[in-house]
């Protein structure tokens, strides 16, 4: 009789073996499946983590450089003078316009007084009027767009009335003010207003309000220019007009498509800047804070897979060896017939091959389930661990952002808010749920670890097969 026919006649004359045999390997290929499914979910959403993570390169004057020059200066005169740097925007436009970077927001600062209208200020007593100090009473934000300023995306800042300032408002006097400093003046979009340079012949410039934003932070400055409602945002090239640098900005931020080429893309643009004058750093404290989750994730799928796989072949063949043993004599009355050896490992693994057919059927109904269930789980786990280490690593009062570094938007509010806004935006972008699904891929490296399961525990079996003598089976019985 065939091999392959006794292997069939077997399985449904043991019926509770087989069952036996089928719900266990039906165990095994769950997991094993689910395993791969969370591990395929992993990478698909590293991938996607690393186009939307928004890792920035930020373009900003040089501290050292600028403080050797001031050194350098005070020798020769007794005025000490800081001067910031400047780039020109066509440089910086070149660097924006790389394959990788997705957007950018040049800013440019500069300080002025108000002339039609009084500044908000936190003091006790009355609100100043115009100021005759250099610093200016109001501070001017030029961006390329305020909705890619860090204070309006982690929602510091959120327009309430008009529009923001866009890329269309260039070499425009169009400006958007704050809600307080437009309420106790009587401002309202469309309305114009009037402030004066700092510099001598305090020339007045006419302003048109575009838009009205709210601002949630305060200050704890007496100074007036220091209140967030004394900050008028407008596009970056007229701060540049004010302080007489036209057509060159002092910071840039890039925001990257692909959170992965951050090395290239920085020594691109370093290489296009070209000025020992400004320092080029990147920031993709967002990118490692959504990927950690991902990359723990997609290892503890993988360690769920050999573990099963492992676990699997040492039951299966602990199996089949005492099932050996039960089959000691019909084994040996084939053998003493003249049956092969292998035609009865075979038969063995005939009747697990079978099995596994039903056992596949079974995972491929529960793996998706479990496998999400379990996925998200763990994904729930790790964001939670990396957000509290996050937490950890930037705890206590204050963080980064001293003066002069590099920050996309808010000349007078910076430091803290930008760790805070960086770790706000993780936190929105991160994935709450894995997308599992079972691919064509997936069931084909689950019928590959199947096939391997099986075929180590017939081996591990057959030792015990390939040493069994016929007649002292027969003499035994």
């Amino acid at each position: 009789m065939n091999y392959l026919k006794r292997s069939t006649l077997y399985l449904t004359h043991k019926k509770g073996q087989s069952l036996l045999l089928l719900l266990i390997m039906s165990a095994i290929l769950v997991f094993v499946l689910s395993g791969i499914i969370i591990q395929n979910a992993a990478v698909s959403a590293t991938n996607s983590v690393t186009k939307s993570a928004g890792t920035t390169i930020s373009v900003s004057a040089n501290r050292n450089k600028m403080f050797s020059k001031m050194r350098s200066s005070a020798s020769k005169s007794k005025t000490k003078t800081i001067t910031t740097p400047t780039v020109s925007n066509a440089k910086l436009k070149k660097a924006g316009s790389l394959s990788t970077v997705a957007y950018y927001n040049i800013t440019n600062t500069a300080s002025v007084n108000a002339s039609s209208f009084d500044t908000v200020s936190t003091t006790t007593g009355s609100q100043g009027g115009a100021s005759g100090a250099s610093t200016g009473n109001i501070t001017i934000d030029g961006v390329s767009s305020t909705k890619l300023t860090s204070s309006f995306i982690s929602k510091e800042d959120k327009i309430v009335s008009g529009r923001n300032i866009t890329t269309s408002d260039a070499n425009s006097k169009n400006v958007v003010i704050e809600k307080e400093l437009a309420s106790s003046n009587g401002i309202k979009v469309g309305d114009t207003i009037t402030v004066k340079m700092t510099t001598s012949g305090k020339k007045s410039i006419k302003l048109k309000v575009v838009g009205i934003y709210k601002a949630k932070s305060t200050s704890t400055s007496s100074m007036p220019g220091s209140d967030p409602s004394n900050t008028i945002y407008t596009s970056y090239t007229l701060p540049a007009t004010i302080t007489g640098t036209e057509g060159k900005s002092s910071t840039v931020t890039y925001t990257l498509s692909n959170s992965a080429k951050e090395k290239s893309t920085t020594k691109k643009i370093k290489s296009i800047i070209n000025s020992s004058s400004f320092s080029v750093s990147s920031n993709d404290e967002s990118y490692q804070q959504l990927l950690q989750p991902m990359k723990n994730v997609q290892a503890f799928a993988k360690k769920i897979v050999w573990l099963v796989a492992i676990a699997g072949i040492i039951i299966l063949g602990l199996i089949i060896i005492l099932s050996v043993r039960t089959r000691q004599r019909e084994i040996g009355v084939l053998v003493s017939l003249g049956e092969s050896k292998m035609h009865i490992i075979g038969q063995l693994f005939s009747e697990l091959f079978v099995i596994l057919i039903g056992a596949m059927v079974i995972a491929l109904l529960l793996g998706n389930f479990v496998g999400n269930k379990v996925g998200n789980q763990l994904l729930a786990q790790q964001q939670t661990t990396s957000v509290t280490s996050t937490s950890g690593a930037n705890g206590g009062p204050g963080g980064g952002g001293a003066p002069g570094s590099s920050q996309t938007g808010g000349g007078m509010r910076g430091g803290a808010m930008t760790t805070q806004s960086t770790t706000s935006s993780a936190s929105k972008k991160a994935l709450k749920t894995l997308n599992t699904s079972i691919s064509p891929s997936s069931v084909i490296k689950l019928g590959g670890m199947g096939l391997v399961i099986i075929a180590l525990a017939v081996c591990v079996s057959a030792i015990s097969i390939l040493r069994l003598r016929p007649k002292d089976i027969l003499i035994g019985e």
